[in-house]
Parts: C-alpha cells; structure tokens; sequence
C-alpha cells in the first residue's frame, strides 16, 4: 500500500510497538468491554448463524464479549487472531471457565491462527482498525478470511474523539495528543474498495467522566498510546506534567458534580462479503478459490427455489 494513502498522522513504528504490549493483567479496557456489549446487541439483527467465526484482537477487543460470543455460538469453531501468539493464548484461557466448570471442556474448538481463506460466516474486531497503520491490508485480511455470504462486525473511534484534549494542546501550543482518527465514510469507501458489500456504518459520541485529571489520564493510557508522527520526540519531566495536570482543570463540568470529561466517538461498521463478480471479457482468469465460492452460492440459489 502506497504510504500517501496510509494514515497520514499515524506512526507505524509507534504502532507496531503498541500492539505488541501486553494487555494490563489479562483484561480488557473498560471502554472496548462496553462498545462490544453494543455490537453484541447489532447482532439481535442478524439471522445468519455462522457455522465458524474469528475474532480479531480479542484480548484488546472484549474478553467478557468474547464470552457471551461463545454462549451466543457454542457449537462454532472459533478462530483467535492476534499479532502476538502469546495474547492469544492469553486470551484463549481468560476466556475459559474454571478447571471444575463444564464449559471449560465442552466448548467450541479454537485454533490460536488466521483462519484460512473463506473459512469463517463472521469475523469480529472490536475496537482495533484506529490503531491499524495499514488499515486497507488489514481490510483485505478480513475480506480473504470471509466465506461468501459471511459479515464483518467492527468498531473503532471517530475524529471527535479526544477533541475536548486537543483543544488543551492546541492552546498550549504542544504537539496533538492522538493522531487524527478517520471517519466512518471513509471506512465505508475503504470496504466497498476491498470488495465488500451493503457497508453499514453509524456512530455515537460517549462522554466519560472522572473524578480526578490522574485517573482520566491513567485510563487513556489502558485504551492506547500518542501514534502522531509529530508527537512529543522525548520523555517528559515532572514539571510539565504538573503543567498538563492543571490544564486539564478545564475539562470539570459543574453539570457532572466537577467531574473531568471527555467525548469518545465510536463507529460501528457492518458489511457483507458478496459472490465475487468478475468482468466478462475476451480472456478471463478466475482463481480456484473464487470459483469453489460462487459454485457453492449458486448451489444454494437453486436449493432455494
């Protein structure tokens, strides 16, 4: 992927780093555990019942998610797909029950790998396309691993989130605190480009609150790091974290009791992985794999009938 289509704040050095630290404890940010909960309620919406389905990043993604994705599905094999093997093992046994619990022995089979090509109905990933440095490839990574017929679930954050920190940096004069963050337009244009179909797309902004400018910061520092290629170059002092501390005095709402707040904005993405269409024209090339798949959905078009 050429690098001007790439996001264009967004370091993949910083990115790459970020993804391979483990997650606090095992356990999954608060804020990604609660966006999950509200894509699990997108799925009320959708009959298909994938007979295999992925999960992209699950130990960032949702662990409690993943659980309820499991009673949701038990007789699906499941696929856990993370950059680093041992977050997946890892989230492989936090998502087990106890050693004496039935479920622990009786679950679906989960293999620790990317699934292979058109192998799963449904592929899932919470909270994990903003951090992507070569978002498109990681579409096209979902799209391969699709069957036909098969959907994607996916949220990420949206360009108002933070905004309430970025006016604080812009005023300071300091570097922004987050690389610019795309919106969901664009994620659909992105999706229809990578060959899937019926995009749908939707936001919502959250407004979190804290009870002390410590704690806001300690929570933002769980749900990510500063990927901006312009960011601050070294380490800060003491000296101008007191100087952030009292700027983040701005951020208390008298309506929220003197609580410290902060927009989150989430985009929900869904999108189905069409029969692949292929121009007619003097010669054509179609791979085996395309050709297995649009058989099979023309066999079950006429089973249909």
């Amino acid at each position: 992927m050429p690098s001007s289509e790439r996001p264009p704040t967004l370091d993949p050095a910083a990115a790459a780093r970020w993804a391979a630290l483990p997650v606090r404890q095992g356990l999954s940010p608060w804020l990604h555990e609660e966006i999950a909960s509200r894509m699990l309620e997108r799925l009320d919406f959708i009959r298909l019942q994938p007979q295999q389905w992925a999960h992209w990043e699950p130990l960032r993604g949702g662990i409690e998610a993943h659980r309820q994705l499991l009673q949701r599905y038990p007789k699906a094999p499941v696929w856990l797909v993370a950059g680093q093997p041992s977050q997946a093992r890892a989230a492989l046994e936090a998502s087990r029950g106890r050693w004496w619990q039935l479920s622990r022995w009786t679950g679906p089979a989960t293999a620790l790998s990317t699934p292979p090509a058109g192998a799963v109905q449904m592929l899932w990933a919470n909270m994990l396309l903003h951090h992507a440095a070569d978002p498109q490839a990681l579409i096209a990574d979902w799209h391969r691993a699709l069957a036909v017929d098969g959907f994607l679930m996916f949220s990420c954050l949206g360009p108002d989130t933070l905004r309430e920190l970025r006016q604080i940096y812009a005023q300071k004069g300091w570097p922004e605190p987050a690389h610019e963050f795309t919106d969901m337009h664009d994620w659909g244009d992105m999706l229809v480009h990578a060959g899937f179909a019926e995009p749908v797309m939707d936001m919502e902004r959250i407004t979190l609150s804290y009870e002390t400018p410590e704690r806001l910061l300690a929570e933002l520092r769980e749900l990510g790091r500063n990927l901006h290629g312009q960011r601050f170059s070294g380490l800060r002092g003491r000296r101008w974290r007191a100087q952030l501390l009292q700027a983040l005095q701005a951020l208390a709402r008298p309506d929220e009791q003197g609580r410290f707040c902060l927009t989150f904005e989430v985009v929900y993405g869904h999108a189905l992985k069409p029969v692949p269409r292929h121009k007619v024209q003097s010669e054509s090339q179609i791979g085996l794999q395309d050709m297995r798949q649009m058989l099979q959905a023309r066999k079950a078009g006429f089973r249909q009938l």
